[in-house]
């Protein structure tokens, strides 16, 4: 008797399966908020709500409030069920392991988890202030901006991926190539 084997603990699953339930997640989101998805704008979002709480005064003069409500809202809640997804997933699937420093990493630039960490927060602004820039990022833009044939969000898209691949051969060489 053969079993029938639980999905939710393969440790990868078919990119198709995944890429067509990204598809339905974004219809979703698109017939029930009028809205395509986006995880950057719960970040800014969040920081502005942030200095409304610390700095009332700098809130009350700055221009973006002027144009911009920020809020807790469906976008917030989606990069929340990201963070749980990923957590639930990985008990799952048993494939979590408490790596701090990446060999790759360490291979390069030694084993120092403060700059590790460093490098992390500054790559992670340096994304952010480039998704805010955009005013897209790669799952507005690269999601739901190439799922409705934008041409900007195709041009982004192709940005996006060439940079990535330049910034990886920058930091790590040709070698970098045998670790995909």
């Amino acid at each position: 008797m053969t079993s029938i084997k639980n999905p939710l603990q393969d440790k990868q699953w078919s990119p198709y399966l995944v890429g067509l339930g990204i598809g339905v997640l974004s219809w979703f989101a698109f017939a029930s908020v009028d809205h395509p998805l986006g995880i950057t704008t719960a970040f800014e979002h969040g920081a502005a709500l942030g200095v409304q709480a610390i700095a009332p005064g700098l809130a009350a003069n700055n221009e973006y409030f002027e144009t911009e409500t920020p809020k807790v809202s469906w976008e917030t809640m989606l990069v929340v069920g990201v963070f749980l997804g990923a957590f639930f997933s990985s008990l799952a699937s048993g494939d979590r392991e408490r790596i701090v420093v990446p060999v790759m990493w360490k291979e390069r630039f030694g084993p120092s988890v403060p700059l590790r960490f460093t490098a992390a927060f500054f790559g992670a602004g340096l994304m952010m202030f480039g998704a805010r820039l955009a005013q897209g990022c790669t799952s507005g833009h690269g999601i739901s901006g190439t799922l409705q044939l934008a041409a900007s969000s195709w041009l982004f898209a192709i940005l996006f991926f060439g940079t990535g691949v330049a910034t990886s051969l920058l930091l790590y060489g040709r070698r970098s190539k045998t670790h995909v």
